[in-house]
């Protein structure tokens, strides 16, 4: 996860300028990006309990997973018509709605394009203000180039924390438009610029997955097992095998982990 860099900060700050503008522009729309287990699907939900204390399950968060919803090829344009319905009749009901789209990598391609006008300055939903909408696309497209630049930092004695956002941004803008396996293939989302922020989330290192360890054994009660935490920060696999920088699933393994130590 980015917890330690200036990123949250950064992030935290577009947020809330956002929010405490009464008739912003244009909506809020970021893109995080990131191998599993890097903390993607946690900074959303944050999100999403800040701004209504319950996330997932208010009626005005709502997330589109694409196994689920989008899952037959041969019904996109369908999809088209039902995500663009969805959308706005959500928006009309609040304008403050938030808008999750899980696992963009397996998002057919073109079905996306459809919210281009929600996204930018020009389209009007009747009876809402349609720009005080939160979009969050949350894939791990890009992750090649986030794990490169983060690899490259870490042989040159640079600390991960110094990576600035402006080294990551544009590249994962290429490689998210140019992936076939991107849900952003040669999308006009892109090319018009309507995504607000970048947001690359970089790969774990041991003391980043045993900070996780020790997070999730203080909500079971066990905050003092500090050899809990170090037996699973040291079963964990790191990579590349010469260095043993990064954590090959980030935290995603931590639950499983600790019950074979407790």
């Amino acid at each position: 996860m980015f917890t330690d860099s200036i990123w949250p900060r950064k992030l935290c700050r577009e947020v809330a300028r956002f929010l405490k503008n009464k008739s912003p522009e244009r909506p809020l729309v970021l893109s995080f990006h990131g191998s599993s287990g890097t903390g993607k699907t946690l900074v959303s939900s944050m999100l999403g309990n800040h701004l209504y204390g319950s996330a997932m399950s208010s009626p005005y968060v709502h997330q589109f997973v694409p196994t689920l919803h989008f899952s037959l090829p041969d019904r996109v344009k369908e999809y088209r018509e039902e995500l663009k319905s969805w959308v706005q009749g959500n928006l009309t009901e609040c304008a403050r709605s938030v808008f999750f789209f899980e696992e963009m990598e397996k998002m057919p391609p073109g079905l996306i394009d459809v919210l281009e006008p929600f996204l930018g300055p020009s389209h009007i939903v009747v009876r809402t203000n349609y720009r005080k909408a939160i979009y969050i696309f949350i894939g791990t497209t890009g992750e090649e180039v986030i794990k490169k630049l983060a690899l490259e930092s870490r042989q040159a004695g640079r600390d991960r924390e110094e990576i600035k956002l402006a080294e990551l941004e544009e590249a994962i803008a290429r490689a998210v438009y140019n992936s076939t396996t991107s849900g952003f293939f040669q999308s006009s989302i892109i090319q018009q610029k309507l995504i607000t922020r970048y947001v690359p989330f970089l790969p774990l290192s041991r003391r980043h997955v045993e900070r996780c360890v020790h997070s999730q054994l203080c909500q079971r009660g066990s905050c003092g097992r500090s050899d809990v935490v170090e037996a699973v920060g040291g079963d964990m696999i790191y990579s590349p095998v010469q260095g043993q920088y990064f954590s090959s699933t980030g935290c995603k393994a931590v639950p499983a982990k600790i019950n074979l130590f407790l």
